[in-house]
């Protein structure tokens, strides 16, 4: 802001006059005229009418005792509008009490001046309040802005996080029998049955908004660690021997691995990364400490990993495969069912019997197609010779 003798306004500002005496509001208008836009309101209503009208005043001078309405009703509904409330209020008055100026500056005035008026004292203080207000309009400007790019900065963030889960699941589909279409099935069956248990007094304190949103977007990296694998393992079509299986059994810690190897080039860890090392790491653990890699039991392993427990093996019984036909649904079901207590967290097995319809559509709009299918076998060979 200028530091001169005059306001650098790009247009006289608008003083609105209220009061309800004809004489002063032409002492008023006459005193300010020559240097600002002059509007007068002879009582409370019409005050607040203007107030609230585009242009807005600048700055309000207001009396107290006025018929109807008084300068403190008025100034109490300006202050409770977000609308009219950064207005600077003067209240010009005969009421002279120390508490009728106490009152009028706890309720929000900027300044209280007494008649009868010096004019060189209200022009004075007239001036320091529109430069106040000057001041608060540049600041409010500056925090709108910077709140939008903050907003813009939020969004650019979210954005490359998922690019970036997208990119790393993408990279472990081009090596597995998987077709990207299970990746948005797992992500959605995982969203849904999180959604379900979120008021669950089991699972209702970690399962917020964010969180699920985060687990959404984790989803796909449960089998980043493939990646690791040798093909001729990965690729096989048939059942692993004792020694392949143990191999293949390391793509859960060589997920986690991957996904520490990224967080360790950026130097910090990373919010969104944890529950995705969560689930890459677990996701083959069971709730009877029969899984792996730790053989964790119970509630010690991740509720993301238990999710994405149902989700991965329900996906994987009803998929079509470049070697195998899906089972039906309910042959699925039943499998989970079955597994109710030793493969699967109870509560989660009871969640997803309960959103049985909802897995179903799930699967059908997210169905491979033949065309997937042939695609994938394509890539499969070419990585095989």
């Amino acid at each position: 802001m200028a530091h001169s003798n005059s306001l650098d306004f790009s247009e006289p500002p608008t003083i609105l006059v209220v009061d309800d005496t004809p004489d002063n509001l032409a002492v008023m208008s006459a005193l300010l005229k020559g240097s600002y836009k002059v509007k007068v309101a002879n009582n409370g209503e019409r005050a607040l009418k203007f107030a609230s009208t585009t242009p807005q005043p600048d700055l309000i001078l207001l009396d107290i005792m006025m018929p109807g309405m008084s300068g403190y009703d008025v100034i109490r509904k300006l202050k409770a509008d977000p609308l009219t409330r950064h207005i600077p209020v003067i209240f010009l008055t005969a009421m002279n009490a120390t508490d009728d100026e106490r009152e009028g500056l706890e309720l929000g005035a900027g300044d209280y001046i007494t008649k009868p008026i010096s004019p060189s004292i209200v022009l004075a203080r007239v001036r320091t309040q529109l430069e106040n207000k000057a001041v608060a309009d540049f600041l409010r400007d500056q925090n709108a802005y910077l709140e939008s790019k903050v907003t813009q900065r939020t969004q650019e963030l979210a954005a490359i996080q998922d690019v970036t889960i997208l990119a790393m699941a993408s990279l472990a589909e081009t090596r597995d029998s998987d077709t990207g279409n299970h990746i948005r099935r797992t992500q959605h069956y995982v969203r849904v049955m999180a959604l379900k248990l979120q008021n669950h007094p089991r699972f209702g304190y970690f399962l917020d908004d964010k969180t699920i949103d985060l687990l959404y977007k984790s989803a796909p990296l449960h089998d980043i660690g493939k990646v690791g694998i040798p093909d001729r393992i990965l690729l096989k079509p048939g059942r692993f021997t004792p020694e392949e299986f143990e191999i293949m059994k390391t793509h859960t810690t060589l997920g986690r691995a991957a996904i520490e190897a990224a967080e360790k080039q950026l130097g910090m860890e990373v919010d969104f990364l944890k529950h995705a090392k969560d689930i890459a790491c677990y996701h083959q653990e069971k709730w009877d400490g029969s899984g792996y890699p730790e053989g964790l039991q119970g509630d010690a392993i991740p509720i993301s990993a238990r999710l994405m427990a149902v989700a991965d093996v329900y996906d994987a019984l009803i998929s079509r495969r470049v070697y195998k036909e899906g089972m039906p649904h309910e042959k699925a079901r039943d499998i989970i069912l079955a597994g109710r207590g030793s493969h699967f967290d109870p509560d989660m097995v009871d969640t997803f019997m309960s959103l049985q319809d909802e897995f179903r559509a799930i699967a059908a709009r997210y169905m491979d197609s033949d065309a997937d299918l042939a695609a994938k076998a394509t890539q499969l060979e070419r990585l095989q010779t």
